[in-house]
């Protein structure tokens, strides 16, 4: 694997960690709205999934050069 596809992925990584560090404040200050802790719980998971899938397609984008 080439050093900038790790880097990538360390990136993806790293961006995905941070999202779950800053939604758990928010988590906590919305728990007794339950509308309000679906949407940062969904928007949470979209971000982590939109990180993964630009990951993937860096890697078939690799494997296709």
């Amino acid at each position: 694997m080439r050093r900038s596809s790790r880097l990538k992925g360390s990136g993806y990584l790293v961006s995905s960690v941070s999202v779950v560090l800053l939604g758990i404040p928010a988590l906590k200050s919305a728990k007794d709205e339950q509308a309000m802790l679906l949407a940062i719980i969904a928007g949470m998971a979209l971000s982590i999934v939109g990180m993964a899938l630009r990951w993937r397609s860096h890697r078939v984008e690799a494997t296709e050069e």
